[in-house]
């Protein structure tokens, strides 16, 4: 089988195109590098059954052809992380919607089956204990950029839900909660990699807000086993199926557990909404913790990576890469200690 990944060079295309080299099947990546970076391919990109170009998905005749090409397509391609899109809201919004449609239409015109990414934020401040698929989506003012992010992605599943039903695409649709690992960068806002980071050079843990508000996190090699096993299971066509970890922490208490596990001195501090966000257009959610009953009936997909693990494991792989990269301070230098 070949595969064409969008958004391959990645942090979970990266890993998701090691995967499947490694199972015997030909890769194709279409990537643009706005986020994604061809260090992530090191291991994979002499590899004789992958292919790479460097192109956008908003060109309709790449995508077209690309598609043309393959079996199957797992989109990926995104603007993703907070900073991107605050600071880039209307590109942004045409890479997550515009890019969709191209990648849809180019597969509804060849019949390629299409695993498209969404995710966990179009929940947004739905604080329902365990958050199945069909839970409501409650979305902030459209004045608040944060939430153009969660708007684009739920249209993205409006119409791969509408090309499957009105085309009979098999379209499959992924939320993801917080996929963490090796390979995440933390450039885009990303919480994990930036505490772990931080705490190596024991500089100052940064949570925003009270850091009592609480999130899921899921391995990478969680994630994308399930990713195997959705592609290989047809009848996941036509659902919404939430990727998540089984672990809810406070992000205070993640940051807690990151300086222990790294032996850090770093000070925690908490920053809070209006320095961190001068501009004024983000708000937060306070919990999100998602339901996996559904994936696990379709595919017996459990997490096997507890918390303990993730953190140990990122804290390992940042240290084989020698000095952290500097994080920017998200705003002026707080000084209230946690």
């Amino acid at each position: 089988m070949r595969v064409l990944i969008t958004g391959g060079a990645g942090f979970i295309g990266s890993h998701l195109a090691e995967a499947l080299l490694a199972n015997g099947h030909s890769v194709s990546i279409l990537d643009d590098l706005s986020t994604g970076t061809l260090d992530n391919l090191d291991t994979t990109v002499r590899h004789p059954l992958l292919e790479f170009l460097e192109a956008t998905i908003l060109d309709r005749v790449v995508v077209r052809s690309q598609v043309s090409t393959c079996d199957y397509v797992v989109h990926l391609a995104a603007a993703v992380g907070v900073q991107t899109i605050l600071h880039k809201p209307l590109a942004s919004l045409k890479t997550n919607v515009e890019g969709c449609e191209n990648v849809l239409d180019a597969c509804r015109e060849f019949g390629r089956p299409v695993l498209l990414a969404s995710t966990s934020e179009i929940y947004g401040k739905n604080e329902t204990d365990s958050l199945c698929e069909d839970a409501d989506s409650v979305i902030g003012s459209s004045s608040i950029d944060r939430w153009s992010y969660a708007t684009a992605k739920k249209l993205d599943e409006f119409l791969g839900l509408a090309y499957h039903g009105t085309h009979g695409l098999p379209v499959t649709i992924t939320r993801f909660f917080n996929i963490v690992g090796p390979r995440q960068s933390a450039r885009y806002g990303m919480v994990l990699p930036a505490f772990v980071r931080a705490a190596l050079v024991n500089e100052p843990i940064r949570i925003f807000g009270d850091g009592r508000q609480t999130r899921n996190f899921t391995y990478i090699d969680d994630c994308i086993d399930a990713l195997l096993r959705l592609l290989r299971n047809p009848v996941a066509a036509g659902k919404v199926i939430n990727i998540g970890g089984s672990e809810e922490v406070s992000i205070r208490e993640l940051a807690k557990r990151v300086r222990l596990a790294a032996g850090s001195a770093s000070p925690i501090v908490k920053v809070p909404y209006r320095e961190a966000y001068p501009q004024g257009n983000f708000e937060d959610m306070r919990r999100r913790v998602p339901c996996i009953c559904r994936i696990e009936a379709l595919t017996g997909w459990r997490p096997a990576t507890d918390l303990t693990t993730i953190i140990q494991n990122t804290i390992a792989h940042e240290r084989a890469q020698g000095c952290p990269e500097s994080i920017p301070a998200p705003g002026p230098t707080p000084g209230m200690l946690v």
